[in-house]
């Protein structure tokens, strides 16, 4: 009796011993894969980052016509090593735990896989001969883009995952810096409109613009053969074709290129902005935009006017890019 005491006892503490080796073993691959994860999706996000790094640093780079083909092909690449990081990260293993934010991991890298090739159209535009504005508003879009990816990589991804981890007793893995938008400033259009043709000229990666005074200036506005005096007021008569005539003098001692003439009508919530471009205006030149009026303003008020040239690269003096003066608009 007692033998058979002592051996049930002892098969009783053998189960507990097994039992408790192969949950430790169960736990020690749960941990194991839950590491193994963190690790492969931080190599990946670091990836991505370096790709983002170097697409901003080429956007702020010098480029010419001359680089447009080379800028185009390293672009290719980035698209193409950002849509082969997509098809890893899904053949990542996820432990269950995990796949929230595994979902979440594909969607930042499927926004800047997505990012990465619109810009790449975009720039081929942009770089070449036609819609050179077209192009470097969807350049300026695809940043809404990436700025998409930043906030569900920190806000959705980083945090599902550091729970998980937390939970687990687990180290975080190597994590890139978060942000793939190096800075705010690169949501603003006119900003990144600055970058791409300052990247289609040769004039951007902080180089110095041609030697000489740059810079042109208003010479005169007019809107249906009535003129518009700097801060004056004048009444004009509603038609089907006003359109505004602004004359531009080119008045340094360089031909500049793409410059951008606007006229905003109205003010606050109301304004309406219009704008064309001049491809290029040899020094002391003096050209005529025409830009139409495109919305019906209200009759029988001030409207405020306001038409803006705006810098070339190397523009010092700027206090004649601007004019503002007030229309009545009557029947």
């Amino acid at each position: 009796m007692l033998r058979r005491t002592i051996a049930l006892v002892g098969g009783v503490v053998l189960l507990i011993l097994f039992v408790l080796l192969v949950r430790g073993c169960l736990n020690t691959r749960k941990e194991n894969a839950i590491k193994d994860y963190g690790n492969d999706s931080a190599e990946l996000l670091r990836e991505s980052k370096e790709d983002g790094d170097q697409l901003f640093n080429l956007l702020e780079g010098k480029g010419g016509t001359d680089q447009a083909t080379a800028i185009i092909n390293t672009l290719n690449g980035y698209r193409t090593s950002s849509s082969n990081r997509v098809d890893r990260a899904d053949a990542l293993d996820v432990p269950g735990d995990l796949n929230g934010a595994q979902d979440n991991l594909l969607e930042v890298l499927q926004l800047r896989a997505q990012g990465l090739a619109d810009i790449t159209d975009a720039l081929q535009v942009a770089l070449g001969d036609q819609d050179r504005r077209q192009g470097s508003d969807d350049v300026a879009k695809q940043m809404q883009i990436f700025l998409a990816s930043d906030i569900v990589d920190t806000q959705l991804f980083r945090r599902k995952l550091f729970e998980v981890l937390r939970d687990q007793g687990l180290p975080a893995p190597n994590l890139p810096k978060a942000g793939f938008v190096p800075d705010i400033q690169w949501l603003q259009p006119d900003f990144v409109a600055d970058q791409v043709n300052a990247l289609r000229t040769g004039t951007g990666g902080g180089g110095s613009a041609a030697p000489g005074l740059h810079g042109n200036g208003i010479a005169g506005v007019t809107l249906g053969g009535t003129a518009l005096a700097p801060g004056g007021s004048a009444s004009v008569q509603l038609a089907g074709d006003l359109s505004f005539q602004i004359q531009v003098q080119n008045q340094g001692e360089n031909t500049e290129t793409d410059v951008v003439v606007t006229v905003t009508v109205g003010d606050g919530g109301d304004a309406d902005t219009q704008e064309e471009t001049i491809p290029t205006i040899a020094a002391g030149e003096l050209k005529t935009v025409t830009i139409p009026l495109s919305r019906q303003p209200p009759t029988g008020q001030n409207v405020p006017i306001k038409v803006e040239v705006k810098p070339v690269p190397g523009e010092q003096k700027t206090d004649n890019n601007t004019q503002t003066s007030s229309v009545i608009f009557t029947r």
